[in-house]
């Protein structure tokens, strides 16, 4: 791949095209190699990096490229000067009533727009565990470098399906829940006995008409009733705290 061919990887067209996405910095390609120990797809990562870290140790082909090379090709500021091209994994066997694995429930994100919180999601069911995450057609891409920053490695460890259609959740996932300010408190019984919970769009959430279709359980996390809204990534995480409380 060439230097030009890296630096479109910006953008999601050719990221689909190639079939490959960037890694940034330290930390992310340290998880990677990691990850790659499990998963050999990820052995196929090209590593390239500046003469600063030409001793790094890796399993990956490694190319050493000049500062204004790597400037070129990196999607950051200020680049660490070590960079992944990291092909994509395939999607991971559809969860179902019948074949998902008996401890892991799915994370639903209808049309989640800003980067930053899907990172954090993604990073906080890494944390817990035993959760895959799906995400509706109309979503931020995964492999956006801002949410592969943001997941801090965590895109490598949790199982994730991409344009989820909604009406297809009641085929697959016999109990379905989802965040609703008219819904029971969040610590309510029976919280934790539901396949799959749905989170909406940050400004728009989850249209009322297609949440009747679900059948949804509807929750809520009680605030104060200062602001009308939580953020959210932390409105995930809470539940997902609740859920392995």
């Amino acid at each position: 791949m060439t230097l030009d061919d890296i630096k479109k990887l910006h953008q999601k067209k050719y990221r689909s095209e190639f079939g490959c996405f960037l890694v940034e910095g330290e930390h992310l390609v340290l998880e990677l190699q990691k990850a790659a120990d499990q998963q050999p797809l990820l052995q196929g990562t090209e590593l390239y990096v500046t003469s600063a870290y030409a001793d790094w140790q890796s399993p990956f082909k490694t190319h050493v490229l000049s500062a204004q090379q790597m400037a070129r090709i990196a999607d950051t500021a200020t680049p660490q000067g070590i960079l992944a091209v990291v092909p994509m994994l395939p999607a991971p066997a559809a969860a179902s009533a019948s074949n998902v694995a008996s401890r892991e429930r799915a994370i639903y994100l209808h049309e989640i727009q800003d980067p930053g919180n899907l990172g954090t999601i993604l990073r906080t069911l890494a944390w817990f565990g035993d959760f895959r995450c799906l995400l509706s057609p109309g979503s931020v891409d995964p492999y956006n470098p801002k949410v592969v920053r943001a997941s801090m490695g965590a895109i490598f460890h949790v199982p994730l399906e991409l344009d989820v259609e909604l009406v297809v959740l009641p085929l697959r996932f016999a109990r379905i829940a989802c965040l609703d300010m008219q819904g029971k408190p969040l610590p309510a019984a029976g919280f934790a006995d539901f396949d799959c919970y749905v989170f909406g769009n940050e400004a728009r959430g989850v249209p009322q008409e297609q949440l009747a279709v679900l059948q949804a359980a509807s929750f809520t996390i009680r605030g104060c009733g200062v602001i009308d809204s939580l953020n959210l990534a932390a409105a995930v995480n809470m539940c997902l705290y609740e859920l392995k409380r």
